[in-house]
């Protein structure tokens, strides 16, 4: 007669895989969703760039002479009276379109929009790759120095305490860009300073040009 030997199966493994896997499903279950506010970390290095591209907007322009402020190496350059004129309508509609977009329904999609931030750091001050500026933002030569320089000064002040006051689900909160697609609010704010900083560097190519006036 043949005898027949069942397996023992190892209780405590069993029972040991089955705590587990109770564990990992409980804890996924339990996993607090995204926060959409802005993080310390990032409210801190919002306003940090805020003021490092004001600070080095304001020492790179505000002791030029007027024949420097309106001097184009190019026909088809822009002057640093014209960069600085794009920085400030550009901060003024980035501003208007973060806050505007809270004013609407969350976006039930706005997660998708989170891993562009890196993307806007790396892109965004690297003036390798050229882009034309929307018609909206191109400096009309409307605005006298002064007044250029006022509005500058004026916005960034509004842009800065709105980053340090602000509680709002900025992240939820997204607006279609030319260049990025949908982004979200807090991104649409730490673009200003990124934005602030390519033209910065623009500037300082301009000062560059063998014909600048010395």
């Amino acid at each position: 007669m043949t005898t027949v030997r069942w397996m023992a199966i190892p209780v405590v493994s069993v029972m040991t895989l089955a705590i587990v896997t109770a564990l990992t499903v409980g804890m996924r279950a339990q996993a607090p969703a995204p926060d959409p506010a802005m993080t310390r970390v990032e409210r801190a290095e919002l306003i940090d760039l805020l003021h490092k591209t004001e600070k080095e907007f304001l020492d790179a322009v505000e002791s030029v002479s007027d024949a420097q402020w309106t001097f184009k190496a190019g026909a088809d350059r822009w002057s640093i009276g014209e960069v600085a004129e794009h920085i400030v309508l550009a901060e003024a509609g980035l501003f208007t379109t973060a806050t505007r977009s809270l004013a609407a329904p969350a976006d039930d999609k706005w997660m998708a929009t989170v891993g562009k931030t890196d993307l806007l750091k790396r892109a965004l001050p690297n003036r390798t790759t050229k882009v034309d500026a929307p018609q909206e933002i191109r400096p009309r030569g409307d605005l006298t120095r002064a007044q250029v320089m006022a509005r500058f000064k004026e916005q960034r002040a509004r842009t800065l305490a709105f980053a340090q006051e602000t509680e709002a689900a900025l992240k939820a909160h997204t607006s279609p860009n030319p260049f990025f697609g949908a982004i979200n609010a807090y991104q649409l704010l730490l673009y200003i300073p990124l934005h602030n900083l390519r033209h910065d560097h623009q500037i300082a190519e301009v000062k560059t040009a063998p014909d600048y006036p010395r």
